[in-house]
């Protein structure tokens, strides 16, 4: 048994109320929520929550919210881990039994059911503690550059400055859509990044919103995606 879990606190500052803006047309949570119920993986699409009217959006949109956050983790500072290691302990009081959790992004409009799909084809087949996706970092990390006081560039890995981008290895970094991982695993294992598989998908469909001009790129890029 799977159920997935939606973090989504109520005091997001440099988008306020971004977790139910309107995107698109729906509530921005709404993606994330109904790509879970359609993946059919889930037999719980829950919202950690600490917020009335995320609760109220949440719940209009087919998540379960069988508690409210506490709010010692719902801060600016508060990671993931023990965000979902709280809802497993939650959810294990109701007694529900589960062996895996996805935990999923509130702010992923250009989140793809098949990802989830076949990201957790990937963990089963894996043996380890969590699967997610990362995409390829647009240039060579190696060939990387650093700005001195004075202006002047610097590379950061000067050894690697005359080598050609081909011959360097390539780079991923986390797309930030959701994390497949053992119920176990989020109790006791904090290291996603070190313990766990990658599922790479394009660069075109990863866009991390915190700021406006991320909302507004992403924006864009929605109304790209339209028009093909």
């Amino acid at each position: 048994m799977n159920i997935a879990v939606i973090p989504a606190r109520g005091g997001s500052k440099r988008i306020p109320r971004k977790n139910i803006k309107v995107f698109g047309g729906k509530p921005m949570i709404a993606y994330a929520i109904t790509a879970a119920k359609s993946s059919g993986l889930f037999d719980h699409v829950l919202v950690s929550t600490d917020d009335a009217e995320i609760t109220t959006v949440a719940n209009e949109w087919g998540a379960e919210t069988p508690f409210l956050r506490p709010a010692e983790l719902a801060n600016d500072y508060t990671a993931t881990v023990p965000v979902v290691a709280q809802a497993i302990q939650a959810c294990e009081a109701l007694g529900w039994q589960f062996s895996n959790v996805c935990c999923i992004y509130p702010s992923v409009p250009f989140i793809e059911v098949a990802d989830l799909q076949r990201a957790f084809k990937h963990f089963e087949a894996g043996g380890v503690d969590y699967c997610f996706p990362v995409t390829e970092f647009p240039s060579a990390i190696q060939r990387s550059l650093k700005q001195n006081s004075d202006g002047v560039m610097q590379p950061f890995y000067p050894e690697f400055e005359l080598t050609r981008s081909q011959d360097l290895e390539p780079a991923y970094y986390d797309a930030g859509q959701f994390y497949w991982g053992k119920k176990e695993a989020w109790l006791s294992n904090p290291r996603i990044h070190s313990s766990g598989i990658g599922y790479v998908i394009p660069s075109w469909r990863v866009v991390d919103i915190d700021t406006p001009a991320d909302w507004n790129r992403a924006e864009r890029l929605a109304l790209a995606t339209a028009a093909r």
